[in-house]
C-alpha cells in the first residue's frame, strides 16, 4: 500500500538519483575511454571471471563476507561507468547476487549497487564496440526485467529508474526485449503501488519507440494497463502515465490490435467511472486535460462494433453529458453541472459531439438517441444568433459549435426521421437557409475544421445546411420530401443558386462549387419521378444547368470541383428534365443537345456513361436527331462519327480482337472482351445474369447503338470508310449479343450435363451457326469496304498524277509558244519585260504541290452502294441499305425462327453524288 513515508523514501531517492544523473549530463550517452584515462584511474582493470568463479561457490566457511566484499571492490572500481566489453560478465554476476537473495537477504544490498551502476553512461574503448557488443548489452538489459521477480521494493525501483533517458539503452532494450517482462510484472505488483507507479514510468519512456510498443501491445499491455486505471493513487500519476501508454499505443503499434484489446467490459467500465469521475468532480486544469484525453482513446474504442458501448452504460452517459447543457435533465449526474467557456470544456463539448456520430453508426444507439432527445439538443444551434440573448460561449465558439451541430446532424438526422419531422426540421433548415442568403451583417470568424473558407461570409453555414437536407433528401423519404416541396425548397434552391452565379466569389471557389453541386443534388433527389415537381423545376431550373454545362472545359483539370459540379449537374438533366417535355424542348431550343456533346467530345470517360445515358433517354423525343445531326465538332466532325470513335476506343480498353482495319477477327465471338475470354461459364440461377448480359451495362457499347438506332442507321452523316467499317459492327450489336447469350446458354447445358432432346439440340446447334455466319457475313461487308476504298484510293492516284501530267504538257506548249514570241520581238524593252515575266512563272512552279481537294467517285460494291471520300470525310446521303437487316439475318433460321426487322441485306443502285447542305434545326 501507499504511505506517505514510502513515497517521501521514493520521491527523496529518486531525487538524489537525478542530482547524480545531472551533474554528470554532459557525459556522453556511451562514453569513450582512452588510454590516458585508463592510466589515470578512470578505467580500472579487474578480474571479472575471479568474481565469478568465487559467487559460483557454496559451503565455505566466511564465503559469503569474502563474495560481499568482491562485489563491492566491483561497484568502486566501475563507478565510474560500466564498459560495454565487460557488460556481460558483469550482468553474469549481477544475476548470481539476485539468486542468493532468498537465502542471503545481504546480497539485495551488492545487486542495488550494480544496477545502480546501469544508470551511469556506458562506456566504450573504441568506436565499433556499440556494435560489436550490441547484442551482449540487449541481453543484459532484458536481464533487468527478470530481475523484477525479485520481491524487494527497493530493487525494483532501482532497476526502474535504470531507463530513463539513454537512446543506445532503449535501442538495447528493443533488441532484448525489455517491454514485454516489465509489462507481465504488472501482475505481480497489484498491491504495490510504489513499484506499479515506477514501472508505468518505465513503459511510458519504453512507449515513444514503435518497436516496443508492438512488444507491449502483443503482451496485453493495453488492456493490463486500462482494468487499473481505477486503482487508489493519491498521487494521480498512475492515471497520467496509463493514458499516456494507451495513447502511445494506439499511435505506434497497431491500432486495431490495441482497440480490439480494450474492448471489452472490464476495460470500458473503467474508463467509464474514470470519465465519469472526472466530468463531474474535476476541476483543475489538469483533471479537464486528462478527461478529454479519456474521451478521445473511448472514441476511437467506440470505433469498433462489437464494443459493448450500450451494455456497460457508457453510451447512454455519454449522450446525456452532450446534450444536458441544450435540453434539461433529471439525472442526478448532471444535477447543477455547468460547462464554461474554458478552452477544456469547449473542446469537450466538441468531442461529445463527435463521440455521437461514432456511436450512433451502431444501430441500437438509436433508441437511446431518442431518449436522449439529441435531435432537439442539435437544432438550438441551427438559428441566427440572437444579439441580446447572454450565451455561455463566445461568438466564435457558438459559430463553431454551431457548424459542428449541424453537421452532426447530417449523420444522426437520417436515421431518427420521426424525431426530425416532430422538431420541424425541413422548416428550421429552410429557415436558416433563407437568413445564410440574406444581406444581414454577420462577422464569421471561419477559424475552425467547419468554418473552412467561411470567414466574413456565410458560406460555411450554408455548406453545411445543405448537406443536412442533401441527407434527408436522399433517404428517399416521402414524407420528408413532399413537406420540403410544399415549403417551396425547389424555388428556394433555383434561388439560391441564381443568387450565387450572380454574384462570382473566386476566393472561396471551392466551397462555391460546392454549395452548387448540394443543390443540384438536392433538386434531383425532389424531382427524380415526380413530373409535377419537374415542372416546377421548369425553365428556370434548365437555365441554371445550361450555365452550367458552358463553363470552360479547361476549368475541368483545375481541382476545385469543377468536375463534381458537372456530375451533379448531368444528375439533375436525367432527374429534372427528362420526361418533362416542356422542359426537354426548352433544353432543345436553348442547344442543350450541342453542350452535352462538346462535353462527350472532351473524351473523358468518367463523363461519357452518363451523357450517352441521357442521349438515349432524349432520342425519345423526335425533335432529338435534328439536334444531333446538325451538330458539328472539332474539324467538323459530326456527332455520329463522335460516338463510332468511342466505339473504337472503348473496345479497344475492353480488349476486343480487331485486325488493324477494325475488322471482325473471331467470327464466333466477334464482342469478345479480354475479361469475357478470361472467364470461365459457369452455371447460374435463373435470377443471376451471365457474364454476356452484365457486359452490356458495364460498358458504353449497348448505349452507342442505342442512340445510333434511335437516329436512324440510314440516314448518319459524315462518317469515313474507317467509321463505316465499325458502323457494321454496331449495327448487328443486337444480334452478336443474343449469339453471346445462346452460346453460354449451350455451354451451361453442357457443364450441367443436361441431354436437350433432339429437336431443342437442332435448334441450339442451328441458333449458334446462324450467329457465326452473322460475324462472318458482316466480316465480309467490312473486308468489301476495305478492298473499294483501296481501289479508289490508286484511282484518285491515278487522277491526280494524270492531272499533273496534263499541266506538265500544257506548260510546255506555253513555254513554246513563249518562246516563239520573244524570237519574233526585236524590241528591247518589251524583251526584257517577258524575261522577267518567265523567271517569275518558272519560281513559282518549282512550289506547286499536289491539289489537297478531295475527289469523290461512284463506287458499285457488293453490299454496299454509296459516296465515299477519297481518304477524307464526307458527308453522305444515307447509310447503306445492305447494314440495315434484323437479328441474325441472311440465314436460314433467321428466315423461319426468328422475327427479322428490314429483311436480309439486299443490293441497291448507287446513289447519286450530291453535296448535302447541313440540316437547319427546326424551331
Amino acid at each position: 500500500m501507499w504511505t506517505e513515508e514510502a513515497a517521501a523514501t521514493a520521491e527523496a531517492r529518486e531525487s538524489d538519483i537525478r542530482n547524480k544523473s545531472s551533474s554528470s549530463s554532459q557525459i556522453p550517452v556511451v562514453g569513450v575511454v582512452t588510454e590516458d584515462d585508463e592510466a589515470q584511474g578512470v578505467f580500472k582493470p579487474m578480474d571479472l571471471n575471479r568474481v565469478i568463479k568465487l559467487l559460483e561457490e557454496t559451503d565455505k566457511d566466511g564465503l559469503e563476507e569474502k563474495q560481499l566484499k568482491f562485489v563491492k571492490k566491483l561497484v568502486q572500481c566501475f563507478q565510474n561507468g560500466l564498459p560495454l566489453r565487460d557488460l556481460a560478465q558483469i550482468f553474469k554476476i549481477l544475476n548470481l547476487c539476485a539468486g542468493k537473495i532468498k537465502n542471503q537477504p545481504r546480497f539485495v544490498e551488492s545487486a542495488y549497487d550494480i544496477i545502480k551502476l546501469c544508470g551511469l553512461p556506458f562506456l566504450k574503448k573504441k568506436i565499433s564496440d556499440e556494435i560489436t557488443y550490441a547484442e551482449d548489452t540487449a541481453n543484459s538489459i532484458a536481464l533487468l526485467g527478470d530481475l523484477m521477480k525479485i520481491p524487494s521494493s527497493e530493487l525494483r525501483i532501482q532497476i526502474c529508474y535504470q531507463q530513463a533517458s539513454s537512446s543506445y539503452k532503449i535501442q538495447m532494450a528493443e533488441v532484448g526485449g525489455l517491454a514485454k517482462t516489465m509489462v507481465q510484472s504488472i501482475t505481480l505488483l497489484e498491491n504495490q503501488l510504489v513499484e506499479k507507479l515506477w514501472v508505468l514510468k518505465v513503459l511510458q519512456h519504453l512507449s515513444t519507440s514503435e518497436v516496443n510498443c508492438t512488444i507491449m501491445m502483443k503482451a496485453q499491455a493495453a488492456s493490463g494497463i486500462c482494468t487499473h486505471l481505477n486503482d487508489p493513487d493519491p498521487s494521480g500519476q498512475l492515471l497520467f502515465r496509463s493514458s499516456e501508454i494507451l495513447w502511445n499505443l494506439l499511435e505506434k503499434s497497431s491500432k486495431e490490435e490495441v482497440i480490439q484489446q480494450l474492448s471489452n467490459l472490464e476495460c470500458l467500465l473503467a474508463l467509464k467511472e474514470v470519465f465519469t469521475n472526472l466530468f463531474v468532480r474535476g476541476f483543475s486544469h489538469y483533471d479537464r486535460q486528462l478527461r478529454n484525453d479519456i474521451l478521445v482513446i473511448t472514441t476511437i474504442i467506440a470505433q469498433n462494433p462489437e464494443a459493448p458501448m450500450i451494455e456497460c452504460g457508457f453510451t447512454k452517459d455519454l449522450i446525456l453529458f452532450a446534450t444536458f447543457n441544450e435540453v434539461k435533465s433529471q439525472n442526478l449526474l448532471v444535477k447543477g453541472l455547468k460547462l464554461s467557456n474554458s478552452y477544456e470544456d469547449f473542446e469537450l463539448k466538441k468531442l461529445l459531439f463527435n463521440v455521437i456520430v461514432i456511436l450512433c453508426k451502431d444501430l441500437p444507439t438509436v433508441q437511446l438517441l431518442i431518449d436522449g432527445k439529441v435531435i432537439l439538443a442539435l437544432f438550438t444551434y441551427v438559428k441566427k444568433p440572437e444579439k441580446q440573448k447572454i450565451m455561455d460561449w463566445s461568438a466564435a465558439q457558438h459559430e463553431e459549435l454551431q457548424l459542428h451541430a449541424i453537421a452532426t446532424l447530417s449523420s444522426v438526422a437520417p436515421l431518427l426521421i420521426e424525431e426530425y419531422m416532430s422538431c420541424q426540421g425541413n422548416a428550421r433548415v429552410l429557415a436558416f437557409l433563407e437568413w445564410c442568403e440574406s444581406e444581414d451583417l454577420f462577422f464569421s470568424h471561419g477559424n475552425s475544421f467547419h468554418g473552412t473558407g467561411g470567414r466574413g461570409n456565410k458560406f460555411a453555414q450554408m455548406r453545411y445546411s445543405l448537406r443536412l437536407l442533401r441527407a434527408m433528401v436522399y433517404l428517399e423519404d416521402e414524407t420528408v420530401n413532399t413537406d420540403l416541396c410544399e415549403k417551396g425548397t425547389i424555388q428556394q434552391m433555383i434561388g439560391i443558386f441564381k443568387n450565387i452565379i450572380s454574384k462570382p466569389n473566386e476566393k472561396e471557389e471551392a466551397i462555391v462549387l460546392e454549395i452548387q453541386s448540394d443543390i443540384l443534388l438536392i433538386l434531383s433527389g425532389l424531382c427524380e419521378n415526380h413530373i409535377q415537381r419537374k415542372e416546377i423545376f421548369g425553365t428556370e431550373g434548365v437555365d441554371i444547368v445550361l450555365h452550367v454545362m458552358k463553363t470552360d472545359p479547361r476549368k475541368l483539370q483545375s481541382g476545385l470541383g469543377y468536375n463534381v459540379l458537372l456530375f451533379s449537374t448531368l444528375d439533375s438533366i436525367w432527374c429534372c428534365i427528362l420526361g418533362c417535355y416542356p422542359s426537354e424542348d426548352y433544353f432543345l431550343e436553348k442547344e442543350g443537345i450541342f453542350l452535352l456533346l462538346d462535353v462527350l467530345a472532351l473524351n473523358q470517360k468518367k463523363f461519357c456513361n452518363l451523357i450517352l445515358g441521357i442521349m438515349v433517354e432524349f432520342c425519345d423525343n423526335p425533335k432529338t436527331a435534328a439536334h444531333v445531326n446538325a451538330w458539328q465538332g472539332t474539324k467538323d466532325q459530326t456527332a455520329a462519327s463522335l460516338l463510332i470513335k468511342l466505339w473504337r476506343k472503348e473496345e479497344k480498353e475492353l480488349g476486343v480482337k480487331r485486325d488493324k482495319n477494325g475488322r471482325i477477327i473471331d467470327t464466333k465471338k466477334p464482342l469478345f472482351t479480354s475479361f469475357q475470354e478470361e472467364q470461365k461459364i459457369i452455371p447460374l440461377p435463373a435470377n443471376c445474369p451471365s457474364i454476356a448480359v452484365m457486359d452490356v451495362s458495364e460498358n458504353i457499347r449497348a448505349k452507342i447503338y442505342a442512340i445510333l438506332g434511335k437516329l436512324d442507321f440510314e440516314n448518319l452523316p459524315g462518317l469515313s470508310s474507317e467509321d463505316f467499317v465499325t458502323l457494321c459492327i454496331i449495327h448487328r450489336y443486337l444480334d452478336f449479343k443474343i449469339g453471346e447469350i445462346w452460346n453460354e446458354i449451350y455451354e451451361e447445358i453442357k457443364l450441367e450435363k443436361l441431354r436437350p432432346v433432339t429437336t431443342d439440340k437442332k435448334a441450339l446447334e442451328a441458333i449458334t451457326t446462324a450467329s457465326e455466319n452473322v460475324g462472318k457475313m458482316v466480316a465480309s461487308l467490312q473486308s468489301e469496304i476495305i478492298e473499294s476504298q483501296a481501289r479508289q484510293d490508286v484511282q484518285n492516284e491515278q487522277k491526280v498524277y494524270a492531272k499533273i501530267q496534263a499541266t506538265h504538257k500544257q506548260r510546255e506548249l506555253a513555254n513554246k509558244s513563249w518562246e516563239n514570241f520573244l524570237a519574233r520581238t526585236s524590241n528591247a524593252k518589251t524583251l526584257k519585260k517577258a524575261k522577267r515575266l518567265q523567271e517569275k512563272a518558272i519560281e513559282a512552279s518549282r512550289y506547286h504541290k499536289r491539289p489537297q481537294n478531295a475527289v469523290f467517285h461512284q463506287t458499285d460494291i457488293k453490299g454496299l452502294n454509296t459516296t465515299v471520300p477519297a481518304g477524307g470525310v464526307v458527308t453522305v446521303e444515307s447509310t447503306p441499305a445492305r447494314l440495315v437487316g434484323g437479328p441474325l439475318a441472311d440465314t436460314d433460321i433467321a428466315l423461319k425462327k426468328l422475327p427479322t426487322r428490314g429483311g436480309a441485306l439486299q443490293r441497291v443502285k448507287a446513289v447519286e453524288n450530291v453535296d448535302t447542305p447541313k440540316k437547319s434545326i427546326p424551331t
